[in-house]
C-alpha cells in the first residue's frame, strides 16, 4: 500500500543543497564550496589547505542521514564532509574538491562507511588525490551485526558506530598526531564498535510515495540506513524485548563481530533513525544500560542518546555498542565544536538518583510521625474546633457544591472539596495544634494530596501561605491581627499564582470582603470573636454576589451570563460556608 506524504520541501531535487545552505547559515564555523549541484561540500570555515597544520578528516556518503555526516564538521571532529544526493555515494570530483579544500602538508584521513558506491568513489577520489601529491589514508567501517557473517565481498554495512569513530579520529587529529597514527586509531575504533537497527516504518524518499512494507504491528529488525529490508519482519515488541534481542545480535560470542566479553567496559549509543521522539529514544537507552550491566556483565563509561545517522524520517533507533578503555575516552571527551555531537554526555557518571528533598521544619524532627499534642493549650483547643466545624461544613454542603458547579463547570466542586474535608478529619489527629504556623502547613499537605484539580492546588498555596507567614510566631500565641495578616498574605498568593483578584467569580469574592471586614473590626476595636463573625458575614455574602458577576477565570468563562445568573460561584460558596463554620464554632468555644 502506498500513499503520498506530506513534507516541507519545494523541489525535491534541491533537497540536499538547500539542507546545506541552512545549515551554514545556521553554524557560523562551517563554509560550503561554491560548486552546486554537483560538489556539495561541507567543511570547517576556520580551515585552509594552504594554513592547515594537522591532519584533515574527511567523510560523507549519500544525504538522507543527517545530522550525519555535516553536522558533525566542526573542530575536533570532521574537517570536512561531502554529500552526495539522497542515498547515493558522493561523486569523485565532489570527494577530491574536498580534498583540496582543506587537506595540507600533513594528509588527510578518508572515513568511509562500507557500501560499494561509497568504497568505489572514496576509493577513486583517494587514488587521484595522491596522484597531485596528497597524503591520503583510509578507514572502512562495517559496524552492522544484524546479519551472518558474510561470504562474498560486500561485508558488513557501515551504520552509525561511523560516528564514534569520527569523534576518535578527530580528536587525535586536533591532538597532532600523524596521519599513520590518526588512521591507526580510527581503524581500531572501527574494529570495536557494532551496531543493529530497528525500524516501525520504512522512511519516504523527498518527492515519492511512503511504501507501507511492513504493514500494521510489524516491525523489522536489522535494516540498514538506506531503507533496505533487514533480517527479518516481527510482530510490534515491547521495547525491552527488542533491545534485549539487539543486545544478544551485537555480542553474540558466535558472530565474535565486536571484541567485548564479560566483565569490560563500553561505550553505549542509542541512535533515532528520524522519525523516533526523543522520549521513547531515552526510554530504550533507559532500558539498555541495565541489561548491558546486568545480563552481559559489562561496565556502561558513557550514553549518547539522539538523532546522529538517521535514515530520514524513519521511525526506529540502532544501538551501537563500542569497546572502551582509557585511550577511547579521552577522544570521546575531547573538546569539539561539531554541532550536533553531544557535548554533555562527557564525563564519568554520577549516581542516577539522589533522594528526594524534604522541607527544613521537617529534617529538622525527628523520622517519627506526627500526632496531636497530648495536652492542647488553649489555642490547640481553639484550632481543634474550628478545623473540624469547617470540615464537617464542607461534607455537609457536597451536594449543593455539586449541583452548582453542574451549571457553571465539570460539576465536582463538591466532590473535589469533600476529600478535602475528610482528609483534613482523617489527618488531625496527627496535627501539631499546638503550633498554629506548622498546623497551617499541615493542612495544606493533606489538602494537596488529596483534593487534585485546581482547587487542591489553589488551598494547598493558600494554607502554605498562611503557615509562612505564620511561621516566626508558631511557637507562641498567635495574636488575632497575626490572623489577620496571614489570611491576607494566603488570598495574596492565591491571587499571585491564579491571577484572578475580586470580580473575577471566585472564592476569592468571599475572602477577599472577610480579609478585609477582619482586618477593619479589629483595627477600630472590635472584639476578635466578633470581628471574625463578622467577617464571615462578609464571606457569605461575598459568596452570594458573584451571582451578579460574568466569570473571569476558570471554565465558567465559557458560560453565558444568562446561566451564571441563575447560581452562585460554587468555589466562593464553599470558601464562605467553612470559613463561616469557623468562626461559629470560634464563638462557640469562647462562649463555653
Amino acid at each position: 500500500m502506498a500513499f503520498p506524504t506530506k513534507k516541507l520541501i519545494d523541489d525535491p531535487i534541491d533537497v540536499v543543497t538547500e539542507f546545506i545552505e541552512g545549515l551554514v547559515e545556521t553554524y557560523p564555523g562551517l563554509q560550503y564550496l561554491d560548486g552546486f549541484p554537483l560538489v556539495k561540500v561541507v567543511l570547517r570555515a576556520d580551515v585552509s589547505a594552504a594554513t592547515y597544520d594537522k591532519v584533515a578528516v574527511i567523510s560523507g556518503g549519500g544525504s538522507g542521514h543527517e545530522p550525519a555526516h555535516a553536522g558533525f564538521v566542526g573542530e575536533g571532529m570532521l574537517t570536512a564532509a561531502i554529500c552526495g544526493d539522497i542515498f547515493s555515494s558522493p561523486p569523485v570530483d565532489s570527494i577530491i574538491a574536498g580534498i583540496r579544500a582543506v587537506t595540507g602538508p600533513k594528509g588527510c584521513l578518508l572515513i568511509v562507511k562500507n557500501y560499494t558506491g561509497d568504497r568505489l568513489n572514496f576509493g577513486l577520489a583517494a587514488e587521484l588525490a595522491k596522484s597531485e601529491g596528497y597524503k591520503v589514508e583510509t578507514v572502512i567501517v562495517g559496524d552492522d551485526c544484524a546479519l551472518p557473517p558474510p561470504r562474498g565481498i560486500a561485508g558488513r554495512r557501515g551504520l552509525a558506530g561511523t560516528v564514534l569513530v569520527h569523534k576518535v579520529a578527530g580528536a587525535a587529529a586536533a591532538a597532532g598526531l600523524s596521519l599513520d597514527d590518526v588512521a591507526a586509531e580510527a581503524k581500531h575504533a572501527s574494529e570495536i564498535v557494532g551496531t543493529m537497527a530497528v525500524a516501525l516504518s520504512v522512511c519516504t524518499i523527498p518527492g515519492q510515495v511512503t511504501s507501507d512494507r511492513l504493514g500494521p504491528g510489524k516491525m523489522e529488525l536489522g535494516l540498514g540506513i538506506h531503507g533496505e529490508p533487514g533480517a527479518a519482519v516481527v510482530d510490534i515488541q515491547p521495547v525491552n524485548v527488542v533491545v534485549s534481542h539487539v543486545l544478544q545480535q551485537i555480542l553474540s560470542t558466535e558472530t565474535n563481530y565486536v571484541p567485548i566479553t564479560r566483565g569490560e567496559r563500553v561505550v553505549l549509543m542509542v541512535n533515532g533513525l528520524g522519525g523516533t521522539p526523543t522520549m521513547e529514544l531515552m526510554i530504550t537507552a533507559g532500558k539498555t544500560v541495565p541489561k548491558l550491566q546486568l545480563e552481559h556483565g559489562l561496565a556502561v563509561d558513557r550514553v549518547y542518546t539522539g538523532s546522529f545517522m538517521t535514515s530520514l524520517d524513519m521511525a526506529g533507533f540502532s544501538i551501537s555498542i563500542m569497546k572502551a578503555d582509557p585511550a577511547i575516552l579521552q577522544r570521546l571527551d575531547a573538546p569539539t565544536k561539531a554541532p550536533y555531537w553531544p557535548v554533555a554526555a562527557d564525563g564519568n557518571h554520577p549516581p542516577a538518583k539522589i533522594p528526594v528533598p524534604i522541607s527544613g521544619s521537617r529534617s529538622a524532627k525527628t523520622d517519627e510521625p506526627q500526632s496531636q499534642p497530648q495536652q492542647l493549650n488553649e489555642q490547640g483547643q481553639i484550632l481543634e474546633v474550628a478545623i473540624e466545624a469547617a470540615a464537617n461544613a464542607i461534607i455537609n454542603i457536597k451536594d449543593n457544591l455539586n449541583e452548582w458547579d453542574g451549571k457553571v463547570g465539570d460539576g465536582d466542586c463538591g466532590s473535589t472539596m469533600y476529600r478535602g474535608a475528610k482528609a483534613i478529619l482523617e489527618d488531625i489527629k496527627n496535627y501539631p495544634l499546638n503550633d498554629a504556623a506548622e498546623t497551617l502547613g499541615e493542612i495544606g499537605s493533606s489538602i494537596g494530596r488529596s483534593m487534585g484539580g485546581t482547587s487542591g492546588i489553589i488551598y494547598t498555596i493558600f494554607f502554605k501561605a498562611a503557615h509562612s507567614h505564620l511561621k516566626e510566631s508558631s511557637h507562641s500565641g498567635v495574636t488575632s491581627k497575626q490572623w489577620a495578616e496571614a489570611l491576607t498574605a494566603s488570598i495574596a498568593a492565591v491571587s499571585k499564582y491564579g491571577g484572578a483578584s475580586a470580580g473575577y467569580r471566585t472564592l476569592l469574592d468571599a475572602l477577599i470582603p472577610a480579609s478585609l471586614v477582619l482586618e477593619e473590626k479589629l483595627n477600630s476595636g472590635d472584639d476578635p470573636c466578633t470581628a471574625f463573625i463578622l467577617s464571615s458575614e462578609a464571606a457569605l455574602a461575598g459568596a452570594q454576589s458573584t451571582v451578579e458577576m460574568q466569570a473571569q477565570a476558570g471554565r465558567a468563562t465559557y458560560i453565558s451570563a444568562e446561566i451564571l445568573s441563575t447560581v452562585p460561584d460554587p468555589g466562593a460558596m464553599a470558601a464562605a460556608t467553612w470559613f463561616r463554620a469557623a468562626a461559629l464554632a470560634v464563638k462557640e468555644k469562647h462562649e463555653s
